[in-house]
């Protein structure tokens, strides 16, 4: 059932995001930085079945995609029954991993404006994540946020990115149509996922992707600076 959508008139938000009326953040690279901790988790769980962890800049490539899909790419010359022997460990790590003391995820510079910004009735937000949901409930609260995104897509509940299952059901549950979507993404999976269905896609410098991987991923603008957002979507128009 679509979220009811409250009235409301034009206003300079509307007139600046144009038909966009539903802007989902990427997580993990987007909206904070905590590569420190997901390169500090891959590294216990393959040191907790003895195998070499994978290089740093691998591990960053990842981010994003579930963690069957990350294994598989982290270890691309193994065979599919050492792919499966790396997630159970995953699985039986994964507890301990969320309790474990964690290095600060801090939100990237003008994040938190951007969000104040876009709180308007008319606008929905979200969050397409390969986070956990409990993950992603975490940060949530962390941070304030608990009541900001209206529709919240993580890889424990969809189909991982870049297939379009999170940005498709989260337009369903907005209520929403592709052309008034937009995914805002650091990884290629996040634009791949964002074409897939359908919808916008932009990419942001500050993440874990070259810009070269998000222009060839089909991103139709980049932008540095989370305030650059509203003159990256009149440049959609």
């Amino acid at each position: 059932m679509p979220i009811e959508q409250q009235p409301s008139g034009s206003d300079d938000l509307l007139a600046a995001l144009g038909p966009i009326r539903l802007i989902v953040f990427d997580c993990d690279g987007t909206l904070i930085d905590s590569q420190h901790n997901i390169i500090t988790a891959v590294r216990r769980l393959f040191a907790s079945i003895g195998l070499t962890p994978p290089p740093t800049e691998l591990i960053r490539r990842q981010v994003g995609l579930s963690a069957e899909a990350a294994i598989a790419r982290m270890l691309p010359d193994a065979e599919p029954r050492m792919h499966a022997e790396v997630f159970v460990a995953f699985q039986r790590l994964r507890s301990s991993l969320q309790q474990s003391p964690r290095l600060p995820e801090p939100v990237f510079p003008g994040i938190p404006e951007l969000i104040e910004r876009l709180d308007h009735p008319a606008v929905f937000l979200g969050i397409a994540t390969g986070k956990g949901y409990a993950s992603l409930q975490a940060v949530l609260a962390e941070h304030g946020w608990s009541r900001r995104f209206h529709t919240l897509q993580t890889g424990d509940r969809r189909r991982g990115k870049p297939h379009p299952e999170m940005m498709l059901q989260a337009m369903a549950e907005t209520g929403v149509v592709p052309e008034e979507a937009v995914m805002l993404g650091d990884t290629a999976f996040d634009i791949e996922m964002a074409r897939a269905a359908g919808s916008r896609a932009i990419g942001v410098s500050w993440g874990y992707h070259a810009r070269a991987d998000l222009t060839q991923a089909g991103a139709e603008a980049i932008i540095d600076y989370p305030s650059e957002l509203f003159g990256a979507l009149r440049s959609l128009a």
